[in-house]
């Protein structure tokens, strides 16, 4: 029987991982079915301390578990498939298998908003994407232009990454201002590849007959005119959903799904402890879900101690 599972292999859940295991708790580690989370897709991230030059997503994700193996982390390849938690211990399905475990961190992480077009999901991988740094590289992008949806630092991120590559990028916004990041905007801004399309919706993926993606529809919010922008590749950047199905109607959640902690990192649950960005709404940063992972990590910790371990 295990003493902690941690669930998910994003900043919280390593850095959980790697305090439980300086804690002696041997904590065992699910990586989910995408390892390292959503900051595995980046491809620099220059807000975490310690890395004046940034660092890769995928390597700091990596160094990470490193580090939480160095003490004694079990990092296994594997999906929690349901959870049982009316009694102690809890019971765990991981690939078919059942994992006892006296407690659990779940630190899933988000999912990529999607806009809940049809031809958006009858285009998805092939010219619908989430990921710039995943697929911005492909053939089918080259010297062509793409479009990208949203106004946050995700957004703009996507846009420059893709100007290595597009001949042009529109970034399709809502509103007349981004939400990025003065830094960001000012480079978004300042970039001769990127044109704005400002106060607009992608209201439809073109074109499904021809199995890929040849332009968007976009209709201007102030005006209700709708145009055509042409272009090989639709890239979505509009946010994230919280990981959080599997426990609906037992972890207490907002309307949003994200997990509500009832005080610190616990649940509702005693000795199931929540991390990262599966129930942060507001600062959603790869340091605010390893401190994250830290304080859940601490107080499983406190809370197996009181259980004589």
């Amino acid at each position: 029987m295990e003493k902690i599972v941690i669930v998910g292999t994003g900043c919280a859940g390593l850095t959980a991982a790697l305090y439980a295991a300086r804690a002696n708790l041997s904590p065992l580690v699910l990586t989910g079915i995408q390892p390292g989370g959503l900051l595995t897709t980046t491809s620099i991230v220059e807000n975490f301390p310690g890395f004046p030059d940034g660092v890769d997503g995928y390597e700091l994700v990596t160094r990470i578990q490193k580090q939480a193996e160095r003490f004694g982390a079990r990092v296994q390849f594997g999906s929690l498939e349901s959870a049982d938690f009316t009694a102690r211990p809890f019971k765990l399905s991981v690939d078919g298998n059942i994992v006892e475990t006296e407690s659990v961190i779940i630190a899933t992480g988000a999912g990529h908003r999607h806009l809940g077009l049809e031809n958006e999901h009858l285009l998805e991988n092939k010219g619908v994407t989430y990921c710039a740094t995943c697929d911005g590289a492909l053939p089918m992008f080259r010297n062509q232009p793409l479009v990208v949806v949203g106004g946050g630092d995700s957004a703009c991120e996507e846009a420059l990454y893709l100007t290595k590559f597009a001949s042009v990028v529109y970034l399709v916004h809502r509103r007349d201002k981004l939400r990025a990041s003065k830094v960001m905007a000012d480079r978004v801004a300042n970039h001769p590849k990127i044109k704005m399309i400002w106060d607009s919706a992608v209201t439809d993926v073109l074109d499904v007959k021809q199995d890929k993606v040849t332009g968007v529809r976009v209709k201007n919010l102030l005006t209700c005119v709708e145009s055509t922008v042409d272009c090989a590749g639709l890239f979505v950047a509009i946010g994230h959903v919280p990981n959080t199905k599997l426990f609906k109607g037992v972890i207490d959640q907002d309307e949003n799904g994200y997990i509500t902690p009832t005080a610190g990192a616990a649940t509702n649950i005693p000795g199931v402890f929540v991390a990262g960005d599966c129930s942060d709404h507001v600062y959603r940063q790869a340091i605010t879900a390893a401190g994250a992972g830290c304080a859940a990590a601490i107080e499983a910790g406190r809370y197996l101690e009181a259980l004589g371990y």
